[in-house]
């Protein structure tokens, strides 16, 4: 069974076939065919270029290493694709809270509802002052994104709300903005 060099005719049951048999030429069709899409979905979410790339990556070797559990019969492998586009892209936002906590580990600051009993007051005021001049530091929107997400603990969503800026924007100014402080607070640290 001969695979078409393009997948750019659209996609077909024979290569559904050849997929599900695990013909990696197979994937490769699929992957110039879908990848477009999936790219620009993640985008979309990520607004990061570089995590869009990190998505797309992610879902296509998810594709091939769950191709047995695809059933054409549920659905056709564009919608399953997408399916894991979804999961993949939760993933990602996921893993940049995770790295916002990171920061807030690597700075000693806790976030709200973390507050350690013994914890000393003027300690706890210096970790505040230094989040504080940090933020400040990212200039506008980011530091007021990052203080109602810090100090308000509040969601993206709600952010977005709240400053009224699209979520895909807010989402991106903070994942860039957890890396800048990461990065700060990384050689604060180191210095002292």
């Amino acid at each position: 069974m001969a695979l078409p060099d393009q997948a750019s005719s659209g996609w077909d049951d024979v290569l559904t076939a050849s997929f599900m048999a695990g013909d990696e030429r197979a994937l490769a069709a699929a992957y110039r065919e879908f990848a477009p899409l999936v790219h620009t979905l993640a985008l979309r979410a990520m607004r990061d270029r570089s995590s869009a790339d990190d998505v797309t990556q992610e879902v296509f070797i998810r594709v091939w290493r769950s191709r047995n559990t695809f059933n054409p019969q549920v659905a056709r492998l564009p919608a399953w694709i997408v399916g894991i586009t979804r999961n993949a892209i939760a993933d990602a936002q996921s893993a940049s809270t995770r790295e916002f906590r990171k920061v807030l580990a690597v700075a000693g600051v806790r976030g709200p509802g973390e507050a350690d009993a013994g914890q000393e007051a003027a300690e706890a005021l210096a970790d505040r002052l230094l989040l504080d001049g940090e933020l400040d530091r990212l200039g506008e929107p980011q530091g007021s994104i990052m203080k109602l997400a810090f100090f308000e603990d509040l969601t993206h969503e709600q952010i977005s709300r709240k400053l009224e800026l699209p979520l895909g924007t807010v989402k991106s100014h903070i994942r860039r903005s957890l890396s800048h402080l990461r990065n700060r607070l990384e050689v604060d640290h180191a210095a002292s």
